[in-house]
């Protein structure tokens, strides 16, 4: 197994050495993941540049600003993506990440370090591709480009979604397709202050939707976050944003 010598954060807490992050997440690979490296045209490169790591909800599978030294391949699981402003507050820019690459903008851009954070919404298990052994490899293999080329394409188009649900839904669909797409096991537990600037409104207007929602009994707020109580209804008032994110 290779190991890269660089530092990641790990829950916002502990420093830690990506090496080490590998060593307590890697798991062997299975059949699965020689087929999902092969849909990527990476079934040749050596097993000893590539792991399979997994990510408890709520783990940071990535953490903004810190070195980053691998590409993954998303396998399970479903992750959101935030992006930090100079005052701290924190911006999702993709909500529902169960599918497709992590890394491949930093790989194209040249970028050493992490341009956001990734942040696991369910249980998370990915392939990560060394940079250091594969790098000739993901710069010049047609069939990976190709995949990679295809869906950075769907992100922009995801981008352009995410920009219009803002414009034109009101704040009570946004608010609920968030909820519907962060929630876990039916709790909802992000940070309140985030949730605002991410659905475009301000605290005390979030607060008061969320009020009326537990009012109604679609939610119920509790010491861990807020269960959803009425999904179908929760899902029929996030209608017109949710299709939108959906295509994430």
């Amino acid at each position: 197994m290779v190991f890269f010598p660089v530092s990641v954060i790990i829950n916002s807490k502990t420093i830690i050495r990506l090496s080490e992050v590998i060593d307590l997440k890697r798991l062997p690979l299975r059949k699965e993941h020689a087929a999902r490296l092969a849909e990527y045209g990476l079934q040749n490169i050596p097993l000893n540049a590539c792991c399979c790591l997994r990510f408890s909800a709520g783990e940071e599978v990535l953490h903004e600003g810190q070195p980053i030294s691998w590409l993954s391949i998303v396998v399970d699981g479903n992750a959101k993506v935030c992006r930090t402003a100079p005052n701290g507050k924190s911006l999702i820019l993709c909500y529902n990440i169960s599918r497709g690459l992590i890394g491949e903008v930093e790989l194209m851009a040249r970028q050493f370090n992490a341009t956001c954070s990734v942040k696991a919404v369910t249980d998370f298990e990915c392939i990560a591709v060394s940079y250091q052994n594969c790098l000739a490899e993901l710069k010049t293999n047609l069939v990976f480009l190709n995949k990679l080329g295809t869906e950075l394409a769907e992100k922009l188009t995801t981008s352009s979604d995410n920009f219009t649900s803002t414009a034109l839904c009101t704040g009570e669909q946004r608010l609920c397709a968030y909820i519907l797409q962060n929630s876990h096991r039916s709790l909802f537990r992000d940070t309140l202050t985030d949730v605002s600037c991410s659905v475009g409104m301000s605290y005390r207007h979030m607060f008061r939707l969320l009020g009326q929602l537990c009012e109604e009994g679609i939610l119920e707020k509790r010491e861990s976050g807020y269960c959803i109580m009425k999904k179908e209804e929760l899902a029929r008032r996030s209608h017109t944003a949710a299709e939108l994110y959906q295509r994430v």
